[in-house]
């Protein structure tokens, strides 16, 4: 198989799966988005006959065309022979209110249909478990296929032959037919009858949903989709947003930057929560409230780790998967993350920034109130205490510490709202104490993250190298969009780390050695900078030239190489998608000058 992150990728909040362009599912971990990867072709699939891959394959096939149903998660693949042969698969994972609830199972559907001709096809259905390591144990009935082992069973329920199936068997397909994957349970109806409810009562949600979206003028397609993949992209059994939906596809060819991104990055998620916000998708900002109130009642006495699993898990624990050789290759395969062993000290400001929304959002069903003020103000103290040490900072170093500018200013943010918010909530004594404590650290933030010889702030107290994450010091309101500083800082960078029309993180080596491939969201943060100083004009062009690095299905991985415009690094990933809908939401016209 030729892997390239040409993906599309459908989910309903509980499970996903990553398509490709000739209809291979090669991405799917059940029973949850960080479970087993029950299809792992994407990282060179299982043992001898189990490629990790479900397909359907036309005999010949010479074309493929892809397209999501408009405004939804649903994928449409149409696959032709050249001889007048063709099929149509619509693949999807069911979500839709039903008895009061949102009814996402974990499972996905297939319908296969004939659209000219009398297409060959063959059926196969070939999956993992224990990361590629064994294949499952398969028996089977007259309508279904049930794999079990590795501590969960599944099946697959259809109106094909069975037969055809298990001995990948091609057959002519002169009627639809429909596949539903999902826990070991029978159905309760005509698999047919369900594929076609699921598929109207899904396409409905979807639509639904993206009609409550309170999207910017222009570049409209382009934010619809940014905001389903988002959505996507949480796990909404607990609220836990997740970085990416994969694992250990490398930062650049053999680099070994392969990391497990299946994970809560309180980061990330500051960051999700705010971009869905801004299009006014709250539920999943409440959602995250309540995965975040149950991290914060467990957190540990020494402070809030980075990341968390998707149910809170404290430990995630890296190690490597061997059985599988990776993308293209490129090993290690590595499930967990050492990360959550670090110290990353822009968490609290992280953790504030996306809680403090409650006290003024008078949607949210659950407003914020001087309980969830006083838990916030435990870790306003950590960040006090840690603003100016030392840590591993934004980019997760491995192997330095250092007293991080961004850090920093998370920080000195964490308190910065504290102090508003105590002001909101009429605790004139904690207004007080945080604003005092938000000019102290702020005075000492700018005289320390401030290089005189580099003239800009760079991206670590006393280092004169730069780091593309200072662009963010005006967006958090750090520093105003006219300060002579912060605009000797945009000037700097653009000098330094722009590639292209892209932008590197930094260039100083790091464990790794030099990154070789810019990492996506960069480029969106300085697009914002450029637009907030003025040069608007400048802003619209590269954003334009951004959005056409996205791949066929408008979806952006972690970095792109920019040389060749290959995209590299864990996908979807959510930081790259955040920032289409923040620069949108910025460089667009409004509806009232449009009209």
């Amino acid at each position: 198989m030729n892997q390239s992150l040409d993906l599309a990728v459908i989910g309903n909040c509980q499970v996903s799966a990553l398509v490709d362009e000739m209809a291979r599912i090669v991405w799917m971990c059940l029973p949850r988005p960080d479970g087993d990867p029950v299809f792992c072709g994407l990282l060179g699939g299982g043992r001898p006959g189990a490629s990790g891959e479900f397909a359907v394959e036309l005999t010949g096939a010479t074309s493929s065309t892809r397209r999501y149903l408009t405004n939804t998660a649903l994928l449409e693949t149409l696959l032709s022979d050249g001889n007048g042969n063709s099929v149509r698969i619509t693949d999807f994972c069911p979500r839709f209110r039903a008895r009061e609830r949102i009814f996402r199972p974990v499972g996905l559907v297939r319908i296969i249909e004939p659209v000219t001709g009398r297409p060959l096809v063959k059926l196969r259905l070939e999956p993992a478990r224990e990361h590629g390591c064994a294949n499952p144990e398969m028996t089977w009935g007259s309508s279904h296929l049930r794999f079990t082992g590795g501590g969960y069973s599944y099946r697959v329920t259809t109106d094909a032959s069975v037969q055809a199936i298990i001995e990948q068997r091609e057959f002519v397909l002169d009627r639809p037919l429909t596949m539903v994957l999902g826990p070991d349970e029978p159905l309760s109806e005509s698999v047919s009858r369900i594929g076609r409810q699921f598929l109207e009562d899904t396409t409905n949600y979807w639509r639904d949903w993206v009609r409550g979206l309170a999207i910017p003028f222009e570049w409209q397609d382009e934010v619809i989709r940014a905001a389903i993949t988002l959505k996507l992209c949480t796990y909404e059994d607990t609220g836990a947003v997740l970085a990416a939906l994969t694992t250990s596809i490398p930062e650049s060819a053999g680099s070994t930057r392969n990391w497990d991104y299946r994970f809560c990055w309180l980061r990330d998620a500051y960051f999700v929560i705010r971009a869905l916000n801004r299009l006014g998708a709250t539920r999943t900002m409440e959602s995250y409230l309540h995965f975040m109130d149950n991290v914060v009642a467990g957190a540990r006495a020494t402070g809030l780790q980075p990341l968390y699993g998707i149910t809170g898990e404290v430990l995630v624990t890296e190690r490597v998967a061997d059985c599988l050789p990776g993308y293209r290759g490129m090993g290690p395969v590595r499930i967990g993350n050492q990360a959550h062993e670090q110290l990353q000290h822009d968490v609290y400001g992280s953790l504030i920034l996306a809680l403090t929304q409650a006290f003024y959002d008078r949607r949210i069903a659950n407003p914020g109130d001087r309980a969830l003020f006083r838990r916030l103000e435990r870790f306003g103290e950590f960040a006090l205490e840690v603003y100016d040490k030392p840590d591993a900072g934004i980019w997760e170093y491995r192997g330095r510490q250092r007293p991080h500018t961004f850090s920093a200013v998370m920080c000195w943010a964490a308190a910065d709202r504290l102090a508003r918010a105590a002001r909101l909530l009429g605790l004139d004594d904690r207004h007080t104490f945080w604003c005092e404590h938000a000019r102290v650290m702020r005075e000492r933030i700018l005289e320390a993250a401030w290089h005189p010889e580099v003239k800009a702030f760079t991206g670590a107290f006393g280092h004169p190298a730069l780091d593309a994450s200072v662009l963010l010091l005006a967006e958090l309101g750090f520093v105003t969009t006219d300060d002579p500083r912060f605009i000797a800082t945009v000037e700097a960078i653009e000098r330094d780390l722009k590639e292209g029309v892209l932008l590197m993180r930094y260039r100083e080596p790091d464990d790794f050695g030099e990154p070789d491939t810019a990492f996506t969201v960069c480029t969106f943060w300085y697009i914002n900078a450029l637009a907030s100083i003025g040069r608007r004009d400048e802003a619209r062009e590269l954003f334009a030239h951004v959005l056409e690095r996205r791949n066929s299905m408008g979806l952006l991985s972690e970095d792109i190489d920019p040389r060749t415009g290959e995209l590299w690094g864990n996908f979807p990933q959510t930081y790259s998608m955040v920032g289409i809908i923040d620069c949108a939401v910025r460089l667009s016209k409004s509806w009232e000058e449009a009209l």
